[in-house]
């Protein structure tokens, strides 16, 4: 419910532009980068892990509303939902990628 009510007010604050959904873009790439951190901080079997990732994190993003909006914009403009589809896979594993490595503890010196 946390999870779900940080992406409508994000939904409020990120608007569309034309067909294009940005504010669901901008909530998949916080949300893998989010995730990503956590899964470099907090071990797998972990009840706060589930909680964070599974119940917070994962009702702040959309994976559906990510592939709805890419079918809905296909018929109109399939150039720009190949690129929104490609975008966002791109660039939410690049975040996880950065948020893992954010999140790795580092050798004390």
């Amino acid at each position: 419910m946390l999870g779900t009510a940080a992406r409508l007010g994000a939904d409020l604050l990120v608007p569309s532009i034309g067909s294009f959904p940005l504010s669901t873009l901008v909530v998949n790439i916080v949300g893998a980068l989010l995730i990503g951190v956590l899964a470099a901080r907090i071990p797998g079997s972990s009840d706060l892990r589930v909680f964070l990732g599974t119940g917070i994190l994962g009702g702040f993003t959309t994976y559906s509303a990510f592939a709805v909006d890419s079918v809905e914009m296909w018929g109109d403009a399939p150039l720009i939902a190949a690129a929104y589809a490609l975008a966002s896979l791109v660039l939410g594993i690049g975040a996880a990628a950065f948020g893992v490595r954010l999140g790795r503890k580092r050798p004390a010196r």
